[in-house]
This record gives structure tokens, C-alpha cells and sequence, in this order.
């Protein structure tokens, strides 16, 4: 018999494209306008009418970078935007956990759907490393058309100059994954133990306009389902928690009930201590560092409140990572190695 015919075909390599949203260069108004410029440009994140959209959008990058800049500042670390810092953290622990798992060197391309990495970076490094089937794993627990989607359209643009298009999957949202449940609950109980159980958690999601939930994007309803499967997994009556919506601007109606405006009455009413976590958010970026910790901290102190506590995102803990890991090969089943 020919022994081209007995050999076994070589096995088709696979990698992760790990996306999260982006991040300014540099904590200054020069890069904090490069940056909204291109996320404030996106029409899935923002689907005004192109027209009106632009000169909106000009008035916006004059007076907005230098306030955001230094909201940047005030979080910004040695190793630059804690939202980089640490989701190069979790490619590197996933790297790791999914060699341990499967016994191989899995490439695992970290990008930003805005700013760098970007998708077309992390993406020619894994064809580099002879890639030709890819998972994308948005670090997104909820989808979202402002988010998930746009990752979706950045890649399509990407490959219609492709000739040779890889094998695709995604994760489109693990919401519910009771793994995803269990890393946030054990998050909360750790801060408990450090500073014993408050009043209410407050579970805040960012926010989309209610027109998104109108027209069919399932975000706002994955988010309450998971602050239910939450409370649930923490024991938690329902007058002890509270499932809100951060993040909003300009003048349209966006998802409610506002971080803000409970964490306001919250402190008028007399509530006292609250633990504030953010369970849509991978990584803890501008949005949970300086709006949360700091900002919604002093709404509450100053409406009455005493003792207000943040609990970190998930980050590159163990379970977080482990999650990760487990959703990587339930996705892959079949990608023979």
C-alpha cells in the first residue's frame, strides 16, 4: 500500500482572538481624541444619523478629551491602562491554564476592538504562528450589538481583503454559565469576608439607550438575568439587591433604573452601607475605577450613605480563568489538535 495514502493528514492549528473594547495610548487629550474618535465613530456604537452624527461628534472631541484624560490619569498605572495591563494578565494566564488542560501550546492573541492591539494585529499573528481556525472570545459576559457585534464588523471589513479566510467560531455571551455565576459570586463573598456583608448590593451593568432593547438586542435582558442568577447564588432576598445601569450620556432614555440616581436615593433613604459590582465588565477599566469607585462613591457619602464598597472585576483570578479555559474547549470540540 503507498505510504502517502497510510500517513494521517496533518492537523489544522487553532488559536484564541481574546477582544475586549480599547483604551487610550496614553492618559492626554491628544490620545484620549484619537481613541473616541474612533469608538464615537462606530455607527453600532453610536447610531445616529451619519450627518447629524458628525458635527455632534466634532463638538464632542473639543471638549471632551481633557476631562476624560484626566479621569484616565487618575487611574492610569506603571504599566499603563489598567484595562491593558490586565487583560494582558488574563491572555497570559489563559495561555497557561489551556496548556495545563490540553496538553498543548494553544496561541492566544490578545486585541482591541479600538485602539491597539488592534484586531488586525492579533490576527496576522496568528496566521503567523500557522493559525487557521480561530475562536473569538469577546470579553463580553453579555452581548451586545454596541459591543460583541462591532467586533463581528471590524473582522468581516478585515477579511474581504483576505484570499484565504480561516475556520471561525465565537463565544457570543456566557451570561448564564453557571461558571461565570460562580467567579462572581465568590467575588462577593471575598469582599464579605474582608469587610463583612452590607446593607444591598448594587449590580451595575453598563447602560444602552432603551430604542437598543426595542430592537431586539438581548443585552439589557441578559444583564438582568444575570444579576438574578447572582442573588440567587448568594442567598440574597429581594429587597438586598438591586440590578442598575451605568455609563449613560446624552439625552435619549437609556435602560433603567441609573447607578447614580439609586445610589443617591439610596442615601437619602437612609441605607447606609452598600457593595457595588460590576458584572458586565472582564477587566477593571475607567468605567469601574474611576465612575464607580470614585465618582458613584462620593454620590452615595454625600446623599447620606457611610460605608460604600467596590468589588474588582474579575480580572485574571484563578476562576475567572478557568472559565475562560472551559469555555475555550467546549467551543473548540472537534478542532482536532
Amino acid at each position: 500500500m503507498d505510504q502517502a495514502n497510510n500517513s494521517a493528514p496533518k492537523a489544522k492549528s487553532f488559536g484564541i482572538l481574546m477582544v475586549n473594547l480599547g483604551t487610550p495610548e496614553a492618559p492626554t487629550p491628544k490620545a484620549v481624541r484619537a481613541y473616541l474618535k474612533e469608538f464615537l465613530s462606530d455607527v453600532r456604537v453610536v447610531d445616529a444619523p451619519r450627518i447629524i452624527w458628525w458635527f455632534v461628534l466634532r463638538i464632542i472631541l473639543l471638549i471632551r478629551p481633557k476631562p476624560v484624560s484626566e479621569a484616565y490619569a487618575s487611574i492610569w498605572t506603571e504599566e499603563g491602562s489598567p484595562l491593558l495591563a490586565i487583560s494582558k494578565k488574563q491572555a497570559a494566564a489563559l495561555r497557561l491554564h489551556l496548556k495545563q488542560d490540553m496538553g498543548k501550546d494553544i496561541p492566544v492573541e490578545l486585541a482591541m476592538t479600538y485602539g491597539n492591539p488592534s484586531i488586525l494585529s492579533a490576527s496576522n499573528a496568528l496566521r503567523s504562528k500557522g493559525v487557521e481556525r480561530i475562536l473569538i472570545l469577546p470579553m463580553y459576559p453579555q452581548f451586545s450589538s454596541s459591543t460583541t457585534a462591532a467586533i463581528y464588523d471590524k473582522l468581516s471589513d478585515l477579511l474581504k481583503q483576505c484570499p484565504h479566510l480561516p475556520e471561525m467560531r465565537w463565544i457570543r455571551d456566557f451570561h448564564d454559565v453557571p461558571g461565570y455565576i460562580d467567579a462572581l459570586a465568590h467575588s462577593v463573598k471575598q469582599q464579605w469576608e474582608k469587610t463583612g456583608q452590607s446593607e444591598k448590593l448594587l449590580m451595575s451593568f453598563h447602560g444602552v439607550p432603551e430604542r437598543y432593547t426595542a430592537k431586539g438586542d438581548p443585552y439589557e435582558r441578559q444583564c438582568r438575568k444575570t444579576a438574578e442568577l447572582l442573588a440567587e447564588k448568594l442567598a440574597l432576598q429581594p429587597e438586598q439587591w438591586q440590578c442598575c445601569f451605568q455609563s449613560r450620556f446624552g439625552r435619549e432614555e437609556w435602560v433603567k433604573p441609573y447607578t447614580d440616581h439609586t445610589l443617591k436615593q439610596w442615601g437619602k433613604d437612609g441605607i447606609k452601607s452598600v457593595d457595588i459590582i460590576c458584572p458586565a465588565f472582564s477587566a477593571d477599566c475607567l468605567e469601574t475605577l474611576e465612575e464607580i469607585q470614585v465618582e458613584n462613591k462620593e454620590y452615595f457619602i454625600e446623599a447620606g450613605g457611610e460605608t460604600y464598597n467596590y468589588v474588582p472585576a474579575l480580572n485574571d483570578n484563578p476562576d475567572h480563568i478557568e472559565l475562560l479555559s472551559n469555555l475555550v474547549q467546549q467551543h473548540t470540540q472537534g478542532w482536532d489538535l
